[in-house]
């Protein structure tokens, strides 16, 4: 039901910001509105923006989304092709009317971390019926932040700008657009309701550290379809308060998989309800599909959460439920996980696993996994270590349909291994 209604709502979004875009193209030409009937408005045309990678791109976007905004009609934002620079910009709503932002350039962030004070570069905030289109691409030069150099000496690692923040949105289309080589998140979505991606890409080095591509939290309504993130870090990564989402058609790899959460960790943790990844594939990830948890922090909730139609070629952990995660060993590992999963489903997931732990399902002992589904397991290991194996621990899910390696057969070690 999750995939059904968030397809139709993507459509319906699709289908109004289409029918917005076409009045806005009749209503004007390029350079203005002609007396606050909607059009086109070209930054470079009308504001002076320069294409030589210098000149600060921030002044005459913000004048025209600001003009836009303003506009009880429809309007288009136009970034034509060419390389820009752009320091930062936060492009307010709420707006009169649906506006679109297309962007057919290269739009380049500072290169030099330590220009940003706060975490973010490029922020759009509180807007109802909005689009970001046009093929372009946003280059975050995160290259020098990877290097994390100077961290002892400056504060700026702890703040580093993530690439795109998608605050408060209602009813958004992301499409056809690149993120590139952002020196944090790539993509942070926090508070929207009813916010589709579709044909975007997300492209860092497999090395570049805390680089997700895609993060999500509290938000209703989140469309990831069709969309190739290679990274550094979670290709999508699912945090607390998110529900009814959708990822259906997403390439994954280099990264660390489709993960949800961790969850956890911070007080006053809203619950995950109703995620469905499907039609996935994952190339050379440090994990497939996961769900993690930390132990012996705060409580919460995971439930209606499906897996399905994945394939997984050399993923070191396809399947994996992790109430154990403790990166850095910054935990109480010898404590439990107070967060508790249920009605979680993995189906027809095949491939191979670089390691022979393909399956491992780590469950709190205090908060047991509750309704959690094995159907269709099909991941080949073969190595020196010997072939695929599957691991539970306070689980006892129910399978149906070919299982290899088989459920639940190998031990689980005193203190398995935590994930990245």
């Amino acid at each position: 039901m999750a995939l059904q209604f968030n397809f139709i709502s993507s459509m319906l979004i699709i289908l109004l910001l289409t029918i917005s875009s076409a009045k806005a193209q009749e209503a004007g030409g390029v350079g203005g509105r002609g007396g606050g009937d909607g059009g086109v408005i070209d930054v470079v045309a009308k504001f002076g923006a320069k294409a030589d990678e210098k000149t600060d791109l921030s002044k005459p976007l913000l004048d025209a989304w600001k003009e836009a905004c303003a506009s009880t009609s429809p309007e288009k934002i136009v970034i034509p092709k060419g390389t820009y620079f752009l320091s930062t910009a936060t492009l307010d709503g709420p707006c009169k009317a649906p506006i679109e932002l297309q962007v057919e350039g290269i739009v380049k962030a500072p290169a030099d971390p330590g220009a940003f004070k706060e975490p973010k570069w490029i922020v759009f905030n509180r807007i109802e019926n909005f689009k970001l289109s046009g093929g372009g691409v946003f280059d975050g030069q995160g290259t020098i932040a990877y290097k994390r150099e100077g961290c002892d000496k400056h504060n700026f690692c702890g703040s580093l700008p993530i690439n795109l923040r998608f605050d408060f949105l209602t009813n958004a289309m992301i499409q056809g657009v690149t993120t590139k080589d952002s020196k944090q998140f790539h993509v942070n979505v926090l508070g929207c309701k009813n916010i589709t991606f579709e044909h975007f890409i997300v492209s860092a080095p497999g090395e570049s550290p805390n680089t997700d591509g895609i993060h999500i939290g509290r938000s209703d309504g989140v469309n990831v379809l069709n969309t190739e993130i290679k990274t550094g870090d979670d290709c999508v990564s699912i945090g607390d308060g998110s529900k009814n989402l959708v990822i259906n058609g997403v390439t994954c790899g280099p990264g660390h998989g489709i993960s949800i959460g961790s969850l956890g960790l911070f007080k006053n943790e809203e619950p995950v309800d109703g995620v469905t990844v499907k039609n996935c594939t994952l190339t050379n990830t440090s994990n497939g599909v996961r769900i993690k948890s930390w132990p012996g922090a705060e409580p919460g909730t995971c439930s209606n959460i499906h897996f399905e139609d994945i394939t997984v070629t050399n993923v070191s952990s396809p399947i994996i439920i992790d109430q154990k995660y403790c990166p850095w060993n910054k935990c109480k590992i010898n404590e439990e996980s107070k967060v508790k999963l249920s009605n979680i489903s993995f189906k027809n997931i095949h491939g191979t696993s670089a390691l022979p732990e393909a399956v491992k399902i780590i469950c709190s002992a205090t908060l047991p996994c509750e309704n959690v589904e094995l159907i269709d397991i099909e991941i080949m290991h073969s190595g020196p270590t010997g072939p695929a194996v599957s691991q539970c621990s306070n689980v006892k899910p129910k399978v149906s349909g070919k299982q290899n390696p088989t459920a639940c057969s190998a031990p689980v070690p005193a203190n398995p291994t935590s994930t990245s």
